[in-house]
């Protein structure tokens, strides 16, 4: 393939605002240097504009790499992007239940009847992920009591889409708080620094730690596990695009293993949110464990997470995880960085 089938003569990147390696990478310059020599751009789609930065949802772009949550990924392979799988990470990023101070609800089976914000369905599968965080994460922390959805009670909530690209609008909870604050619920299901943030400055509390629970199962979500995807066009005619892509987010999680500080302040640009917010969902050595893989364990968490998403209606059809998946051009980074690439 040559560069010119890349769309603008640029490898294009996107990732949700969470910690990546390879979000770290490209901060620190590492991918622009990359592909310099092949006379590559690196475009990122949270700059572009609305028409390029949709493929951060439908996959569309040959030479589109992105890290991010596992619902538009999975929804964009089951209906029919031509996409490869080439990593997994695990990053716990403060998932909660939020409450009011006053709720007593500090315990799963607190929920038992209560009114928990479920974000209303957007203009696509793939948009509608908060739906789908929502409903895990209570049926994960109903779960861990041994009860189901059908023990409390689903409220439509009004939420922000989620957007990204030029212009996209920001402002609103993508979860429901702004219901919580106003006695419509009783409970909000929330994800990372900029939506803990939220709820402390609208005075509601953590009531269940989902990051507390000790089996993972129960922990699974959009975001855990999180996949590296790519499109299968690149992977089958410039793999060694794809290969030095892997190399510089290897590169970055061993960087971030020594650079705690500096790790959080590109957080804080990358997450929209403050030190707090970033201190607060990031915790426990996560700045260790940014390694992406394809271990048995994560493929069978995020087999979990499309079971999960299939059974809800959330994709178009069955996807094969295994079969996405995509093993040599990581092995192929891990042996370059080995021999000192």
């Amino acid at each position: 393939m040559s560069t010119q089938t890349l769309e603008q003569n640029r490898i294009w990147y996107t990732r949700c605002p969470v910690p990546t390696a390879s979000g770290l990478a490209y901060n620190l310059g590492w991918l622009t240097e990359e592909y310099a020599a092949d006379g590559l751009e690196v475009g990122v789609l949270q700059d572009a504009a609305p028409e390029i930065a949709a493929r951060h949802f439908d996959h569309r772009l040959v030479g589109l790499f992105r890290e991010g949550g596992n619902v538009p990924a999975l929804v964009a392979r089951s209906e029919g992007a031509p996409t490869r799988l080439i990593g997994l990470t695990w990053i716990d990023e403060s998932q909660a239940i939020v409450v009011r101070p006053d709720s007593g609800i500090t315990a799963p089976e607190h929920l038992v009847g209560k009114r928990v914000a479920l974000p209303a369905l957007a203009a696509d599968r793939a948009r509608s992920f908060p739906r789908a965080m929502a409903l895990h994460g209570f049926v994960g922390a109903l779960g861990t009591a041994g009860l189901t959805i059908a023990d409390v009670t689903l409220v439509e909530v009004a939420t922000g889409q989620g957007d990204v690209g030029r212009g996209a609008q920001g402002g609103s909870s993508l979860f429901g708080i702004e219901a919580l604050t106003a006695g419509e619920v009783d409970a909000v299901y929330i994800k990372g620094a900029q939506a803990a943030e939220q709820a402390v400055a609208r005075g509601l509390v953590v009531g269940i730690d989902l990051d507390s629970f000790a089996d993972r199962r129960f922990r699974v979500n959009n975001g855990t596990p999180r996949p590296i995807t790519v499109h299968e066009q690149i992977l089958a005619e410039r793999p060694d695009l794809v290969v030095r892509f892997l190399v510089q987010t290897l590169r970055a999680a061993d960087w971030a293993a020594d650079n705690l500080d500096r790790v959080r302040e590109i957080l804080a640009g990358e997450t929209r949110s403050g030190a707090e917010g970033v201190a607060a969902a990031y915790r426990d050595g996560f700045h260790e464990s940014l390694h992406p893989d394809l271990s048995d364990e994560r493929l069978d968490l995020l087999t979990r997470q499309k079971n999960f998403l299939l059974a809800h209606g959330f994709l178009a059809r069955d996807v094969d995880v295994r079969g996405w998946a995509a093993h040599e051009p990581l092995a192929e980074a891990r042996a370059l960085l080995a021999a000192g690439r």
